[in-house]
């Protein structure tokens, strides 16, 4: 997979977060998935079309979700993903692929997003079908993680 490709999504990831949070979060070691993979419970998933084609899959615990929605609007406390909160965890997703796509267009390389969808429950496996996964660890604050999951079609189909 091209290295590339990847940096505009870490870059784009902590630029928003930090916008949106308040806080710089801290990049663990990238990684390669294997397929299928565990996910957290609360997943948004955005696909790619154009130069380059996959899904990029947003995974949080209900902890981090709840905690990255509440630094989101403005510290209120939350206790449980209801409507709004859910809605700002996807307009996040948004918000990181559009700056994502930003990024990776003054590259010369056009990508599209698909709007977010929202997945929760227990025990989500995720299977990218044909395609080469790269988990990005952020840490947020804390002990709340994102897991951003950059899968890519391979480039030869």
């Amino acid at each position: 997979m091209n290295v590339d490709y990847i940096n505009p999504f870490i870059e784009a990831s902590q630029s928003v977060l930090m916008m949106m949070t308040g806080n710089k979060p801290e990049l663990g070691q990238v990684y390669i998935r294997k397929s299928p993979f565990k996910s957290d419970n609360i997943v948004v998933v955005v696909g790619l079309t154009g130069k380059i084609r996959g899904q990029v899959i947003l995974s949080f615990s209900q902890k981090s979700a709840l905690f990255v929605a509440s630094a989101m609007m403005g510290g209120m406390v939350l206790t449980e993903l209801d409507e709004m909160s859910k809605s700002a965890i996807s307009e996040l997703a948004n918000m990181i692929m559009g700056n994502t796509a930003t990024l990776l267009a003054s590259r010369g390389i056009g990508i599209e997003i698909t709007p977010p969808s929202m997945f929760m429950g227990e025990k989500l496996l995720i299977s990218p079908a044909n395609m080469k996964t790269i988990c990005i660890p952020l840490n947020v604050g804390g002990e709340n993680m994102i897991d951003i999951d950059v899968s890519l079609a391979d480039e030869e189909k």
